[in-house]
């Protein structure tokens, strides 16, 4: 079979702009013009397509999807069968998302009765999918994917009494950074403080600490624009100056 922009963006649920931007960018070029000047595609490039898809659902940007496919070791059997697990992954997180969601419909009918210890499953459950949407990708490219799913893990079986010395930790961290930033000085007593107090916080949702880790985290603090927004929210520099406190407190070098 062969087709056209048309015909084949109809076929797979994408603009025909879509497909002749693939074609400018060089991500999928049509397998011949045609004598009319038409692009004419074939079973290699909606192969191909249908990879490119595949990896746009799992949040992949274009740019890197084609180093993927260009890389000679690409293997279309095994990133089938890769996007089939993680496809099964999502499936299976969505199904405990419906069913959270359906219950919480129950409740607020009155069908049913929701106790506080089920309200606190799903609301750590509801936390964790929230962390994987925002930083996920990031987060998993930068510690590795056994690391993320420990971590998700460890915060899922986190005790209501566990979970209310974290969100603690937290307020003492923000409390305590902000007096140690008006010193400017992240190797002074307050800011190693807030660094000790951070280490503590991450230790409660980190399957292990190391202090290459915890540099590494400060680093991300700067580096990642939403990071960086949520710690200076209240004054510029904040983030970096925590990054700072960190590096002195793990002895690590920038």
């Amino acid at each position: 079979m062969e087709y056209t922009v048309k015909k084949l963006g109809k076929l797979a649920g994408v603009s025909t702009r879509t497909l002749r931007y693939y074609d400018e960018i060089g991500i999928l070029k049509p397998a011949r013009i045609n004598s009319s000047g038409y692009r004419i595609y074939g079973e290699k490039e909606v192969d191909k397509l249908q990879q490119i898809l595949f990896y746009k659902e799992l949040g992949v940007e274009l740019h890197q999807i084609k180093g993927i496919l260009e890389d000679p070791a690409f293997d279309v059997s095994s990133a089938l069968a890769e996007h089939r697990e993680q496809l099964l992954e999502r499936r299976k997180q969505l199904d405990l998302l419906i069913a959270n969601v359906d219950k919480t419909i129950a409740v607020k009918e009155g069908r049913i009765t929701m106790s506080d210890k089920e309200k606190f499953e799903g609301f750590k459950k509801d936390m964790i999918d929230e962390n994987e949407r925002k930083y996920g990708k990031e987060v998993r490219g930068k510690y590795g994917d056994d690391t993320v799913d420990q971590s998700n893990a460890k915060l899922q079986n986190m005790s209501q009494e566990e979970y209310e010395r974290a969100s603690k930790l937290a307020e003492e961290i923000h409390e305590k950074l902000a007096e140690a930033f008006k010193t400017g000085d992240p190797a002074g007593d307050a800011a190693q403080e807030a660094a000790e107090l951070h280490k503590q916080w991450i230790s409660m949702y980190w399957p292990q600490y190391s202090k290459e880790a915890h540099a590494g985290l400060g680093d991300m603090y700067v580096a990642d624009e939403r990071f960086k927004a949520y710690y200076d929210k209240e004054q510029d520099g904040v983030a970096e100056f925590l990054r700072d406190a960190i590096y002195v407190y793990t002895g690590m070098k920038k």
